[in-house]
């Protein structure tokens, strides 16, 4: 994996679902992250429900945050819906945290 991209998950990290005391990374709520020759960041993403009581700005802080990262030219973001979350997404660490 390269330093860049460390950064950016490292920046993902940082944000949490409030309804869920897990980061949105470790929850599997980023489905896709790429990063080309020119530092330009490409990110695809989901919500856990479509309903989403932060379906505006969970997204927007993953932006902010990936920009916040001084190499990093320019972010893409797309939130998606397929394939649907579900909690076999998550990693072991967050199922380990939620007991599941």
């Amino acid at each position: 994996m390269t330093e860049l991209k460390e950064k950016i998950i490292s920046e993902i990290k940082k944000i949490y679902d409030p309804e869920i005391p897990i980061n949105i990374y470790e929850l599997g709520l980023i489905y896709k992250i790429d990063v080309n020759s020119e530092k330009k960041v490409s990110i695809e993403m989901t919500l856990t429900s479509p309903n989403c009581p932060v379906a505006e700005s969970l997204p927007r802080m993953v932006k902010t945050n990936i920009n916040s990262i001084s190499e990093v030219k320019d972010v893409d973001l797309k939130l998606v819906w397929d394939p649907p979350w579900t909690k076999d997404m998550m990693s072991e660490a967050a199922k380990l945290e939620l007991n599941l």
